[in-house]
């Protein structure tokens, strides 16, 4: 399928869907492989093509104010605009589309696979890469009264992003690090795009929950977090959860520690003594998987994994206890 963002430049094109902005020469791909100048017109190469399709729990994105205890439908094509040394998904995120022989799946199809859950993930790899697959799935999910989130890097354009935005209900962004040397260097993009992105989403009204994947020795500086949480307060509201995940030796980094458990609750501490209303702790075991009403510590929403053992709230959204409001989509 022809792209929807991109500008011919005398037999190249220039792809605008992300902040990378690829020239591409004819017969050639960009960055996240997936996109391919033929004869002087830019396709995606993985509309209709997903390599993987489940049913998850909302949780597991993670986003925990957003419809929590319900299904969704998740899925993803292959690429990525990032290169994360770290990626949990490196086998589908870095590969090119003919490493998998898999069939045609519509957009019709993938709305019908979904009946019966909330709603669509656009998830598991970087759904900026596959955007007009997710636009054309997310305009019908809506029709017949499916959310969509974007599972993402927030490594996207402003453009596209506001075109999509009319569908798009909620998102779990990636924030890698607050630190510019450790994206160029780790995840080979610029940083200032993905706060952009960030703050674009919130003032476009979708859903945000953050994401920080704690790296021993890279991210995990006491006063980056710091200074990471306070931007997080000033632009896009101390009622956006966030959730601090625990870091596994994967994919290119196999030789880095495991997050100790005191590193993830330190960053815990921080981020409440700065004033954000809901802090998580991820891929861990842990209290800090639960909803603890912001205002008295009431025990709101039991968590056990990504899976919601006990919800007091009623879609009033309030604190049975303390009456304090409570922010969710339900």
């Amino acid at each position: 399928m022809e792209a929807l963002f991109y500008r011919k430049l005398n037999g190249k094109v220039k792809c605008t869907l992300c902040p990378r902005g690829c020239v591409i020469a004819e017969g050639k791909r960009g960055f996240c492989r997936v996109r391919e100048n033929r004869e002087g017109k830019l396709f995606s190469l993985v509309y209709g093509r997903p390599v993987s399709i489940a049913i998850d729990p909302i949780e597991k994105k993670p986003l925990f104010h957003f419809y929590p205890g319900t299904d969704f439908l998740s899925y993803s094509t292959v690429g990525c605009n990032f290169a994360c040394k770290f990626c949990q998904n490196w086998e589908i995120s870095q590969a090119s589309p003919e490493d998998f022989n898999v069939p045609y799946v519509s957009p019709e199809r993938m709305v019908e696979l979904a009946r019966g859950t909330r709603g669509i993930a656009h998830t598991y790899t970087e759904p900026t890469v596959f955007y007009e697959y997710a636009y054309d799935i997310s305009k019908l999910a809506h029709e017949v009264g499916l959310v969509n989130v974007f599972v993402t890097n927030g490594f996207t354009n402003p453009r596209p992003l506001r075109k999509i935005s009319k569908f798009l209900d909620g998102a779990n962004i990636d924030l890698k690090a607050f630190d510019e040397d450790f994206y160029l260097k780790v995840v080979s993009a610029p940083l200032k795009p993905v706060l952009k992105s960030i703050k674009l989403y919130k003032k476009l009204g979708i859903w945000v929950e953050l994401t920080n994947l704690i790296i021993p020795g890279l991210n995990d500086d006491p006063d980056m977090i710091r200074e990471m949480v306070k931007w997080i307060k000033k632009n896009v509201g101390s009622e956006t959860p966030l959730h601090f995940s625990r870091f596994y030796p994967h994919y290119k980094m196999g030789d880095k520690p495991i997050t100790p458990v005191e590193t993830l609750e330190r960053a815990r501490e921080i981020a409440k003594e700065e004033g954000l209303k809901y802090v998580y702790l991820g891929n861990v075991p842990h209290e800090g998987e639960n909803t603890y009403c912001w205002k008295c510590g009431e025990l709101l929403v039991e968590r056990r994994g990504f899976y919601v053992l006990r919800n007091v709230l009623t879609h009033e959204k309030r604190c049975p206890k303390c009456g304090a409001k409570q922010y969710f989509v339900f």
